[in-house]
Parts: C-alpha cells; structure tokens; sequence
C-alpha cells in the first residue's frame, strides 16, 4: 500500500473551509468540545483492533505494545480532558492591587484558531491524536498530516476521522514532503510538528513568514547515565527495555550509554541478560520486536556497526529490516553514531571516572530530549541541576512521558513548548488578560496633569 498526495486544491479548499468554520464561533462553546472529545474517544473504541493491525504491518508491532505505548496514551489523554476541561476554560479571576480599583481583573483562554498537526511514523497514532486531543480542547479546527512511511496506519486513521468529523472541523491531508510543503505555505494560527529537529527547522523557516507560533517536538541524543552505585540488575532490565521499545525508534529512547569504568563489565553482562530476557535467544523470531520503518533507516544503522567493538548482538536481515540489539565498546567521541540521534536499537557505550566527567560530556552537547540517571539519588538530583533536557528519569527510562497530567517536550535542539494534560490546551489557547471597570466611579488621580503624584507614587 501506498500513500497518494492529497491534491493542493483539496488542501486550499480545507484550509479555507475551517477558517470560516472557526470564524463562524460554532467550536468555541465548551459544550461542542466536550461532545467531539467524546466523539474521538468513542472512535478510537470502534477503530482500535483496525489502527493496532495497521501497525503492525507497517511496523511488526505487537498489539501489547500498540496498545501500551499509543492507544492507552490517547485514551487516558482524552478522559484527562474530559474531566478537567470546564475548570481549565472558564474565566481565570486574579487579584486587582489599589492602582487598578475599581476595576477587576481576569484571563479568558481562547482557541488560537486553525492549527496544523504534522505527526512522524514511529508513534503515528499517539503523536497525531495526541495532539488533536489539545486541539479540540481547546476550541480549535485541525488539519493532520500523517506519516507516508507507515501508509497503513496513515490510512487507517484517514477512516477513523473521515468517519467522525467533518472537514471543516478536523480533517486529514496525506502525501509526502511536497505536501507538507503545501501545508506549510498555508496560513495557520499554530503549527504542531513532531519530527526530527532537522525538518523543524524547516517548518520554524516556513511558519516565521507568518510569524505562527510553533510548538517542535524534536529529538536528540539522550544520555544513559549508570553511575557505580546504580543497582546495576535493575538499571539493566529497564535500560533494555527502553531501548527494545519499537526497536530504539523512539523519540525519548535512550540514545547512548555512559558507564562507570568501574562497573563497566558487570553492567555489560547483566545488559546482554536483559535483552535476552526480553526477546530471548533469537530477537528475529519473538512478535515483540519491532522492525526498522525503510530501507534508508536500515541502511544508515547498519552502517553504524563498524564505529565500535561489538560486544553482543550485530546481527541483522535486510529482507526482514530486522537488526539485534547491539552493544558497541570502544566507541569515540566523533565517531558518526555520536553525532546523530540513532534511533535504532544500537547503544555506544562509552565510560566515565567520576560523576562530574558524565555531566561535562552531556552539557557540552545539544539539549537533549530526555536525560537517564542510574545511582544515587542525591547524585541523581545533582546530575539534574547541573544539566538540561526535556525531560529526565532517575533511575528509570521513558517513563516521564506516561503521566499525562505532567508537561512532555524538548528544550533547545530538541524542542520547545510542552504538552500533555492542562499543557496541551493551554497550547493551543491564547491566554488573554481582561480588566472591567466600571463607569460608576471614575477616580481623578490618573488624568493630567496627574494631581496627588506623590501619593499614585506611594500606591505605584
């Protein structure tokens, strides 16, 4: 199956019909949001067995892992907004000081407008609903553009929400990056992309020419620090695990392991265990191993193989896009699978004497999108202080993500803004500060030539 480029007159057409659809007031009430929040949970009930064997078969991912990592994500999201939604959108009231009396102040949330969700292939059903979901909450209209390179999931989705809204309220655009760069001349109120930060550049280029406000959810290299009083078995286990989830194609994944020299070989070993444990003996044969999205990923991981000494793993099949988990030693600084973020489930180790030497060599790279601390946790909590990312773990991986009531995305080279629970309608929303006052009393001391100055002083 291949995915067809919408036409550039259907996308004028859609993006012109929402504008006077939002225009038209009918997404601001918040009963009408709340009904198509119901809407989209309701749909992603019926089309939850359909969405789980698309992915699949574009990705060889096993309905636990679907479900886990994606369809649960969006359902708790959706009855996270349910819940709060008519508290997070009425009328914030806000202390007024003696300057302003008589006059009383407040923040009205109102929906940015038209939006544009561009989502990536790794996660294409959470990272386009997701997003939705805060689109929605908030009162907005959305145009998503999902992924070519997962073309039954794209499709999938293309019926779930051609089944459940109009277009001139949600709709869908499919096509590759000459679509996308149809989207992106278009004139939206937010642009929401996921995506590697090399293609948000390019959509931060486009959307300044409008000067629409961004939010990127990038990526990076996030580091794996195992300090030598880490629990070593557990830090392992976990490790492995988040680096087996959808074959390390994650955008929080751990990218690259900082050991402890003095650790290093116990780590080593209880590392290979871990993976064995969890995908057994022959990874190519367990259906919870996902295989790489194209050729071209494949490709380029393959090629990483030879930047260190394989420790374990290095086994792969082109036919299948299957590669083991593979544990490079002896890897340099400079080598190429340290200077793009992997997203494969291959780990250069590299090791450390001292604490302060790991956070030296994070700090003196880009931001990352998440940071992974193993040991103390006074040692953790320093590690935090001293460095910056996303989002961080102590003595656990990828987990920061699942809560849906904390704030999720990058900072600097892998991202800015945040979303998630109260964060994602707060995203698409314009907080707008109101002051009332009355015109029963209209005190003086504010006009020309400012009579009782010394006073206003006092009370400025």
């Amino acid at each position: 199956m291949a995915v067809e480029n919408s036409s550039l007159e259907y996308i004028s057409q859609v993006v012109e019909s929402q504008r006077g659809y939002f225009r038209s007031g009918a997404t601001l009430d918040v009963k009408f949001r709340k009904e198509m929040l119901q809407h989209l949970l309701d749909a992603l009930h019926k089309w939850e067995q359909p969405l789980a064997e698309a992915l699949w078969h574009d990705l060889h991912k096993s309905y636990e892992e679907a479900y886990m990592t994606e369809i649960s994500i969006v359902f708790g999201e959706i009855k996270n907004h349910l819940k709060h939604l008519s508290s997070w959108a009425a009328p914030e009231r806000h202390n007024s000081s003696l300057k302003m009396f008589p006059s009383r102040c407040k923040v009205l949330s109102e929906p940015l407008g038209n939006t544009l969700i561009i989502a990536p292939w790794n996660y294409p059903v959470q990272l386009l609903l997701n997003p939705l979901v805060g689109a929605i909450s908030a009162g907005c209209t959305a145009i998503l553009k999902p992924s070519p390179y997962v073309p039954n999931v794209a499709h999938v989705l293309e019926q779930m929400i051609d089944d459940t809204f109009d277009d001139n309220y949600i709709a869908i655009v499919q096509g590759n990056r000459d679509v996308n760069r149809a989207l992106l001349a278009e004139r939206f109120d937010l642009i929401f992309f996921t995506g590697s930060p090399v293609l948000g550049r390019q959509v931060m280029e486009a959307a300044a020419k409008n000067l629409t406000p961004v939010v990127l959810e990038l990526g990076g290299k996030s580091p794996c620090i195992v300090d030598k009083e880490a629990g070593i078995k557990v830090a392992a286990k976990r490790i492995a695990w988040g680096k087996s989830l959808n074959a390390g194609q994650t955008c929080i994944a751990p990218d690259y392991l900082l050991v402890h020299q003095d650790i290093k070989e116990e780590f080593v070993e209880e590392l290979r265990k871990a993976f064995r444990s969890l995908l057994g003996r022959k990874p190519q044969k367990t259906k919870y191993f996902v295989r790489i999205v194209s050729d071209k990923a494949f490709d380029r991981l393959v090629g990483y193989l030879d930047n260190g000494a394989i420790r374990f793993g290095g086994g792969y099949d082109r036919t299948e896009r299957f590669i083991e988990p593979t544990l490079l030693d002896n890897v340099s600084p400079s080598a190429p699978v340290m200077q793009e973020e992997i997203f494969g489930p291959i780990f250069p180790l590299l090791t450390f004497s001292d604490t302060e030497e790991a956070i030296k060599f994070v700090t003196e790279r880009e931001k990352p999108l998440a940071l992974y601390y193993f040991g103390s946790t006074d040692k953790g909590e320093e590690v935090l202080h001293r460095t910056s990312s996303g989002g961080a773990c102590l003595n656990d991986v990828i987990m920061h993500i699942a809560n849906e009531n904390m704030p999720f995305g990058g900072v600097g080279n892998s991202g800015m803004s945040a979303y998630h629970g109260r964060e994602s309608f707060n995203v698409f929303s314009h907080r707008k500060s109101v002051v009332t006052t009355t015109t029963k009393i209209d005190i003086p001391f504010r006009y020309m030539p400012y009579r009782l100055f010394s006073l206003i002083k006092k009370l400025m």
